[in-house]
Formats: C-alpha cells, structure tokens, sequence
C-alpha cells in the first residue's frame, strides 16, 4: 500500500471502526446482552456439553465444554455476513463503491463489533463454564485462552466476510449462508468430535478454517502441551483466516468492478 492510498485508507479504517462501535450501542445495552445472548449462549454451551452425560460419555465433558465454549465466538463472528448484506438494503453501498479506495476495508471493520462481543461471550463461557466440567485454569493459561479466544474470533471473521463477499449481490442468502458456514464450522472443526473421527476429505476441509487449529491450539493449552506445539497451532489458525482475508478482499474488489460495469449498486434494494 502506497503513502497516498494509506492516507485515504486510514480514515475509513477509523471511520468504519467507529461504526462498528456505534452499531454495537444500538445491538446491546449491557442488559439485552448480559440477560439475553449471554444467558442464551452458555445455555448453548451448557446443552451441548451435557449431551456427553445423558449418553454416558461423561470424560467428554471437558472435551465439549471447551469446544462449544469457543464455538460461541465463531457463531458471533460469522454475523458479518448478514451484516455487510445490510448496507445494500440501505442504501449506502454505492457510496461505499463511490469512495476512493478498496470497497473491502470498508467491510473488514464495518462489522467489528461482532469480533468484541464474541470474545467476551466465549470468555466468559471459557471461565464460567470450563471450571464446572472439570477445566482448570493457572494465569498463564488463561492468559493464553484470552489471546486463542481473539484469535478464533478475528480469524472465523475472516471466513464470514469472504462469504460476504460472495453473496454481497444477492442478500436474502445472508441468512442461509451464515447458518450454514457456523453450523458447518461446528460439525467438522473439532468442536463436538474429534477432527479424525470424520473421512479424509472431510478432514482436509477441516484444515482450511481457522476454527480447527485454535481449538486445537486452546485444548492443548488446557492438556499442557509444550508451548511450541500450541504456537505453531496457533499461527495455523492465523494463516488460514489470512487465507480467508485475501479472498474477502478479491471478492468485494469483484463486487465493485461488477457493479460500476453494469450499473447494479443500487439504493434500497
């Protein structure tokens, strides 16, 4: 990035950030959050970890409760689907085209606010939940946790801003294309299985998400792995959600080209 497009870029990054934490005000007040998604999710946590129990699977408690705790911040991340959708339905993504720089930075921090409280409700989950099936937490681990929760959420965001891209000229999937990208992340990445219980393919398929090495990285941080081992896990999961970045940003620079082209960035629609 040359001196003069960082200079337009950088106050859309501030802007867009600014955004983000305003959409945030108007989503939650700390009641709607702590009473509603927050009770809602753990609830969430708390279902599926105790599945292991009504099935006699009880040393899988840890096991699920880690995994569907970090889950909680994938489901929140990937939200920015729907909500980069949204700028079309009001009017604002030929403004977005209009101005003078790449349309993806617009979107990499519009919807931001999705990564703050994702990290804060898997967190809470990790702390709250974790001890009740049997994690133990040091301050060097938790430290640790705090840092893999951040980065599954950055990295799962990355995944859902290149689906945002993907279905950025046709928003009534917005809904679809979410469900399915977290509920997919949930089958396969490792959060209520093993990721070798499933075929090779499958497996293969797993490797690309970020989810998968930052659970990864998480559980071994809880078993007390050496630390390199959970690094490199960890710069896995930061690889791939950069994977994912690169074709967010090919994909909104797509939908621009397109839209300028044959006229299709329209208002309110």
């Amino acid at each position: 990035m040359n001196a003069g497009t960082r200079s337009k870029a950088l106050p859309l990054l501030r802007h867009g950030s600014a955004i983000a934490l305003a959409d945030l005000a108007v989503i939650y007040t700390w009641k709607t959050w702590l009473f509603g998604w927050l009770v809602r999710m753990l609830s969430q946590v708390l279902f599926f970890t105790l599945v292991a129990r009504l099935t006699d699977a009880g040393g899988d408690e840890e096991f699920l409760v880690i995994g569907n705790a970090l889950m909680v911040c994938a489901i929140e991340a990937t939200m920015v689907v729907a909500s980069s959708a949204w700028e079309r339905s009001l009017g604002t993504l030929p403004l977005l085209v209009a101005a003078p720089t790449h349309l993806a930075w617009t979107f990499v921090v519009r919807s931001l606010q999705w990564v703050l409280t994702g990290t804060a409700t898997s967190l809470v989950a990790l702390f709250v939940l974790g001890p009740v099936f049997g994690v133990r937490w040091t301050p060097g681990s938790a430290s640790a946790a705090v840092v893999l929760v951040l980065l599954t959420a950055l990295g799962t965001y990355c995944v859902g801003l290149a689906l945002a891209a993907l279905v950025a000229d046709r928003p009534s999937l917005r809904n679809l294309v979410s469900n399915v990208a977290y509920l997919g992340m949930m089958v396969v990445c490792g959060v209520q299985v093993p990721v070798d219980y499933w075929p090779v393919p499958v497996q293969l398929l797993a490797q690309t998400i970020p989810l998968t090495h930052e659970l990864a990285a998480l559980r071994g941080v809880v078993d007390g792995d050496p630390a390199v081992r959970v690094l490199g896990r960890a710069v896995l999961g930061v690889v791939t959600g950069a994977g994912w970045l690169a074709m967010a940003v090919l994909g909104f620079g797509r939908v621009a080209r397109r839209g300028r082209r044959t006229g299709t960035i329209e208002f309110g629609t």
